[in-house]
């Protein structure tokens, strides 16, 4: 795939749908393709967080470790970020990422982050924009699924 290409598909991420496409070029650039088979790990709950992944291509579960093993949580696609939440808070990860289908996708390490987010101050409005909507939407799930948890309980 060309660097134009990449650039393309990262405009197609909420967090970059902004940015400028020379800075999307140099981070594009300074990331690297990754691919996954079906099955394959592409992090593991409670590793250090080094890196977020811009998925391409294929779709990825995202699963929690508990006392009766895994669930999942979510899910993510082509042109989403995972991982990300992580390297912003500088903590280790909270779930784990798999790849269900064939996965193609872009490792972007957090000093390459960081950079472009210190020479472009639109991407850390957008990456603050789409945090805030991720939290709002875990709330919304949270009052809608609370009252349900007490109904069934009774």
């Amino acid at each position: 795939m060309l660097l134009n290409d990449e650039v393309q598909l990262l405009r197609k991420v909420p967090y970059f749908s902004r940015v400028d496409p020379c800075k999307l070029k140099l981070l594009a650039f300074a990331s690297d393709r990754v691919c996954y088979d079906p099955g394959e790990e592409i992090f593991h709950q409670g590793d250090a967080s080094d890196a977020a992944y811009v998925i391409l291509r294929g779709n990825v579960d995202l699963l929690i470790s508990s006392v009766g093993g895994e669930i999942k949580i979510g899910d993510a696609e082509a042109n989403s970020i995972i991982g990300d939440m992580c390297l912003l808070c500088d903590a280790t990860r909270s779930a784990s990422a798999r790849a269900t289908t064939e996965v193609e996708a872009l490792r972007i390490a957090r000093e390459c982050f960081f950079k472009v987010m210190a020479d472009n101050p639109r991407i850390s409005m957008e990456i603050s924009r789409a945090l805030a909507e991720t939290i709002r939407g875990a709330a919304n799930v949270s009052e809608v699924e609370r009252p349900k948890q007490l109904l069934n309980s009774h």
